[in-house]
């Protein structure tokens, strides 16, 4: 996340799931779906207070946040937590089924080095799941305005160019939900399959 996005998040830990909706479980869902492998194990990216990691029914769910604040709140939920960058995961080649990321890839710098990471610890097979907000929607364009004026660097894709670049990483990506919140789902080829 962008330094003044963590100090924000930290501040406002305790109030966060007061003004934010819930996270979309049938999207979410729909998009591991699009794994090639069970998902046993997933990492919840600038997962924050763990709303979405608590929602799926998945085994084993960890969050990783920047802001410890976000993290002590998902903690309280029960969740498995590692403080850490999204560019840098702490986390083993291969090592996990699915990462999801959730409202909040537009906080994170750096996509391209996110992307590799994320298809590093992603076995094949494995789903990285972005739910994210649409910029060329007239809420996109409200929340884009409203996100500047409160200070955030916040950067976002349409869902046509972040299949791109999610493609672009290697990822056979689709867009699984449309609308101004969207879902994409990028699967991880197995070997012998690209």
């Amino acid at each position: 996340m962008f330094a003044d996005d963590i100090r924000s998040f930290d501040r406002w830990a305790r109030y966060y799931d007061l003004a934010m909706p819930g996270a979309s479980t049938a999207s979410l869902s729909a998009g591991l779906d699009a794994a090639e492998r069970p998902v046993e194990r997933l990492v919840d990216l600038a997962g924050g207070t763990g709303r979405a990691a608590v929602a799926l029914d998945v085994p084993d769910r960890i969050v990783l946040d920047a802001a410890g604040g976000m993290l002590a709140r998902a903690r309280d939920r029960g969740l498995a937590c590692v403080q850490g960058d999204a560019r840098r995961l702490p986390l083993g080649t291969d090592s996990v089924d699915a990462v999801t990321i959730v409202d909040a890839l537009h906080h994170v710098p750096d996509w391209e080095a996110v992307f590799a990471e994320v298809a590093r610890v992603l076995a094949p097979g494995g789903v990285f799941v972005v739910a994210e907000f649409d910029p060329a929607t007239l809420p996109g364009r409200v929340l884009v305005a409203g996100e500047r004026a409160i200070g955030f660097d916040s950067q976002f894709a349409t869902p046509a160019s972040l299949v791109a670049s999610l493609s672009a990483a290697g990822f056979e990506a689709t867009v699984v939900e449309g609308g101004f919140g969207y879902t994409v789902a990028g699967v991880v080829p197995k070997q012998g399959t690209e």
